[in-house]
Parts: structure tokens; C-alpha cells; sequence
């Protein structure tokens, strides 16, 4: 029977139906990192369509063995490999379901050993690895997984935390490990899909289904500062420079198939080769000046399938247009303020670029924000203060600094939420600043702290240390209890013509506590949907918004 501490196939198979939700969030922002050295395909979208392939396959099974799902989503991987990335995906798949094989369910032990074969698979797929990329990042999940499993047991969830830490580390390290990225000014993006992927399972797992919903995945920032991506000023391709060639996949199917040996026959024949699959299937990708002869010499080993074969000189012309209509956003950034790690998690997975730890009783000085913006890269920054006596701190840094500030005036943490879920990729600096802007005054804002002091204000009696109940900013109730004020509070917040509750709990907030919080909300208002988050904030019990 699977014990409390491990994963089934039904759930390998959901939470990774939802992280392919979550990476669908990312896709055009993935595809726009992909500039490395030409755009073969697009990585977010090929690895997008090579998980919906994965994920397909293993709703096709009757089984439910983590062995038997694994190996179906292998299976379905092979089959829906798009371009370069996708392809290296699936040989990540084929080594998970080779780690779990004959595993009706598996813990964070056996995890970490199917991680590692992942890594090795993966590798084994390529003629000549390149580190720096995708690869990197599923070696560094490997070995920080396999570590976290030897020193503390069996848990699934710890395991996948400290593999998320590393995807993330190792994305934001690509640049370091390979020149053309950090010339390009971005980070690998096969890796940051594989980050969001393993994110998006994580999350799932953590019971954060439903606020995903909501939120989007962070996009990791280099360690190191790059510059920004350029495009040439010609379109037109100089006379003398080497054409790109053609992106060629196909699936070759037959009988004593051997990987290995068409790897070594088709070395010389290309660049960017990945020959996967086994003794029936195989799946080749090449970048090659003549895909006929590639595609003839298939055929002498079995029936050829699926072949795409596309004109990366065309497609090289396409992404410069890609980037030029980009380039009037893609160099925003957005700066908050934030009180809570899990508050600063929010923020940095809606797209926030830095957060300055700061609030009630510890505001940031003009100085703290402003050397914060002089850490972007960007030259144009929207600042969110989340607080009303930080506005006019954060309003004093455009005098300081040649840079082009705006300040949406975000009282509450949940108006900043609001703020930065209206941001819009497509539109520009000032746009942007008005949406912004306009959006936190669709929020009501709960905050349930405790008095300092004893004292009367606004028609109540306040005694120091009682719980009182504050909607956008104005006490409207007190109590001995916080969740006592908290159900008082939310009750003059319209909850019946509310959709969502989102309540942040603070670090003084058991967890027990909040979800039988949320509970009790639902019981009582069950039209409403309920998520909590853990804030992680001082002083505050509860940060909530109603909308």
C-alpha cells in the first residue's frame, strides 16, 4: 500500500499535468530567451507540445503504478518531441521511467535515483553535450537530489524543494558556463523550462492547484548582470555568412534499431544532433545543409514518420522581427516591497524583479530603494510600495537617479498583487503604469494585527494586545481573538458579491490554524474560493484580499 510519504502514478501523472499548465504560462516568454546561437524551433512552445504529448499518454493507461504511468509518459514523450529541447525532454522521461521501473509508488529515495538517471539518459542522448543548458540543469537537480535523499530520508515534498532550489540555481548560472548566452543577455531557456516544470509539480504537490491558477511562474534572473539582447540593424544576411540550414526531425520505426550507431553514423553529417529512442523507435533531430540525404539514409533503416524539416535561415529572419517587436518591453522591471518570504515568493513568481524587505515598523529608506534600482538592468522601473507610508519614499527616487521611474501607489500587499497580475506583456512603459494603477483599486484589503497600545479610535475602545480587524486601512473591528476579527472583518468586506479570498498568514500563524481558518470560511461562504497562502509576515496574522 503507498505510505503517506509517496507518490503513485495517478499523482505523478496530475502533478505533472499541472506543471504543463504552468510551464503553458511561461511559453512565450521561454521562446523569447531562445537566441542561442539561432532559433531551432522555439523552446518553450516545442517543450509545451512535447508535454502535452507526455501527459496524453499516460491518461491512455488503465494502470496505476508509477512504473507503468512513467513509462507511458516516456513513451508519449518519444512520440510528441519537438525540436532540440523536446527531444532532450524526452530522454529525461525515459530515464525517470527507467529509474521507477517496477515501482507501484515511489518516495523521496527513489526520486532522487530516477532524477540521476535522468541526467545520465539525457546525456547519452547527445554526441556533444553542451553544458550550460538544459543538461546542466538536470545534472545540478540530480546531484542536489540525491543529497537531500541520503540526509533526510524518504520525504517526496523535500526532495522536490531542494531539486526546484537547484533547477533554479543552475538556470541562473547558464550564462557562466556558456558564452553565447551571456553575450545573448539571457539565461538558457530549455533550462528555465525545465525549472518551471519541476516548480509547477512542486507546487502541486504543496496542495497550490488552485493558486496557480492565479499566478505565473518566475522567469530566474542571471547571477551574473548581462546585457541586454541586441538586434542586428540589417535584416539582410551578409553575402559571405554560412547559411543556418535545416532544422530536420523525423521518427524512424522498425525492428533492431540501434540509437547509438545511427548517432555515430549521422556525427558528421550536421550540428545540434540528438538521436534518441530504442530497438522500434527512434527519434532524430539535426540541423543539416541537406536533409535529403539525412532523410534517404533513414529509410534504409525502417519507415520515417513525422518529419518536419524547417528553413532555419527563415526562421532566423522571423525572430528579428520577434525581438524588435519586443524590445520597447522587454526591458520593464518591476520593484517591490514586501514583508514575508512567501509574500516575496508571490511577488517574484507574478514577475517582480527585486523585492526590498520592508513594512509596517521597518519602511525601507530612500536609500534602500534607491540602491535596489541601481542593481536593475533596466533603465525603466515601476516600483510597488505595498504600503502607505512608503509611497512617498518610493516617489523621492526619480529625483535621485536618471533612470525612468514610475511608482504605482500600492498601499496594501494584496493591491501589489493586483498591481502586478494586470501587467501586460504586450504593452509599454506608461501603459503599463496606468493598468497598474487602476487595478488596485479593484481589491478590498483585510489586515488582522494586534494594538500596541491601549486606546479609543473611530468609535472603539481598544485595549492593548486585543486583535483588531483593519479593511483598506481603517479599523472597522476589534476582538480578543484574531480569527474572531478576521470573520468580523471579512463580513463588511461584501463577501457575498465576492468570487476570491486570498488570506496571507503571518509567521506567528500556525499552519493547522489557517487551513482550519479556510475551512471555516468555506463553510460559511461556499460560493467563495478560498486560498491561503503562507505570508510569512510579522505582526500581521492575516493579509487577505476579497475580490
Amino acid at each position: 500500500m503507498k505510505q503517506p510519504n509517496e507518490i503513485d502514478g495517478i499523482q505523478f501523472r496530475d502533478m505533472f499535468a499541472a506543471a504543463t499548465n504552468w510551464l503553458e504560462k511561461r511559453v512565450s516568454d521561454i521562446d523569447a530567451l531562445n537566441v542561442f546561437p539561432v532559433p531551432d524551433g522555439d523552446t518553450g512552445t516545442n517543450m509545451l507540445l512535447t508535454m502535452r504529448s507526455t501527459v496524453e499518454e499516460a491518461y491512455k493507461i488503465d494502470e496505476t503504478s508509477a512504473s507503468a504511468v512513467a513509462q507511458a509518459m516516456a513513451d508519449g514523450a518519444l512520440m510528441g518531441a519537438r525540436g532540440n529541447s523536446g527531444v532532450i525532454l524526452s530522454q529525461i522521461w525515459n530515464g525517470l521511467a527507467q529509474g521507477l521501473k517496477n515501482k507501484d509508488s515511489f518516495n523521496g529515495k527513489d526520486l532522487a535515483v530516477a532524477l540521476a538517471q535522468a541526467a545520465d539518459t539525457a546525456y547519452k542522448g547527445l554526441s556533444n553535450p553542451v553544458e550550460g543548458t538544459i543538461l546542466t540543469v538536470i545534472k545540478d537537480v540530480s546531484i542536489a537530489s540525491r543529497k537531500q535523499a541520503d540526509e533526510n530520508g524518504d520525504d517526496v515534498i523535500s526532495v522536490m524543494e531542494v531539486a526546484v532550489n537547484a533547477a533554479e540555481e543552475s538556470v541562473a548560472n547558464t550564462p557562466m558556463l556558456l558564452a553565447a548566452l551571456k553575450e545573448a543577455g539571457v539565461v538558457d531557456a530549455g533550462g528555465q523550462g525545465l525549472f518551471t516544470l519541476l516548480d509547477g509539480a512542486l507546487r502541486f504537490l504543496r496542495g497550490e492547484a488552485e493558486l496557480m491558477q492565479f499566478r505565473k511562474p518566475q522567469m530566474v534572473s542571471s547571477k551574473i548582470p548581462l546585457t541586454p539582447v541586441t538586434v542586428p540593424a540589417s535584416e539582410s544576411a551578409n553575402e559571405d555568412e554560412v547559411p543556418f540550414g535545416y532544422c530536420t526531425e523525423f521518427m524512424i520505426k522498425g525492428s533492431e534499431l540501434d540509437p547509438d550507431k545511427l548517432r555515430s553514423r549521422l556525427k558528421s553529417r550536421g550540428q545540434s544532433l540528438v538521436v534518441v529512442g530504442n530497438d522500434t523507435t527512434v527519434r532524430v533531430h539535426i540541423h543539416t545543409t541537406d536533409p535529403g540525404k539525412i532523410i534517404h539514409l533513414a529509410t534504409t533503416l525502417g519507415t520515417v514518420h513525422n518529419v518536419h524539416i524547417r528553413n532555419m535561415d527563415e526562421q532566423y529572419r522571423d525572430f528579428l522581427e520577434l525581438q524588435k517587436s519586443r524590445a520597447p518591453i522587454a526591458d520593464i522591471e518591476i520593484l517591490s516591497v514586501s514583508a514575508g518570504s512567501g509574500i516575496s515568493d508571490v511577488f517574484t513568481s507574478l514577475g517582480v524583479t527585486a523585492v526590498v524587505h520592508g513594512g509596517q515598523t521597518m519602511n525601507p529608506s530612500t536609500k534602500d530603494l534607491l540602491q535596489a534600482v541601481k542593481n536593475l538592468r533596466s533603465n525603466k522601473i515601476i516600483i510597488l510600495p505595498n504600503n502607505k507610508n512608503i509611497i512617498m519614499t518610493a516617489e523621492k527616487v526619480q529625483l535621485l537617479t536618471d533612470k525612468h521611474i514610475h511608482v504605482v501607489p500600492s498601499r496594501t500587499i494584496p493591491q501589489g498583487v493586483a498591481a502586478l497580475l494586470a501587467f501586460d506583456y504586450e504593452s509599454d512603459f506608461d501603459t503599463n503604469t496606468h493598468l497598474m494603477t487602476e487595478a488596485i483599486s479593484s481589491v478590498k484589503t483585510i489586515e488582522i494585527t494586534r494594538a500596541v497600545r491601549s486606546t479609543s479610535f473611530n468609535g472603539f475602545s481598544i485595549k492593548k494586545k486585543q486583535a483588531i480587524g483593519l479593511l483598506d486601512g481603517a479599523i472597522v473591528t476589534v476582538s480578543d481573538k484574531p480569527k474572531d476579527a478576521l470573520f468580523a472583518t471579512l463580513a463588511k468586506a461584501g463577501p457575498k458579491k465576492a468570487e476570491v479570498v486570498t488570506l496571507y498568514y503571518g509567521k506567528d500563524t500556525d499552519e493547522v490554524e489557517a487551513q482550519q481558518t479556510k475551512k471555516e470560511i468555506a463553510d460559511k461562504y461556499p460560493h467563495l474560493q478560498i486560498e491561503i497562502v503562507k505570508g510569512g509576515q510579522p505582526h500581521y496574522h492575516y493579509i487577505g484580499s476579497v475580490e
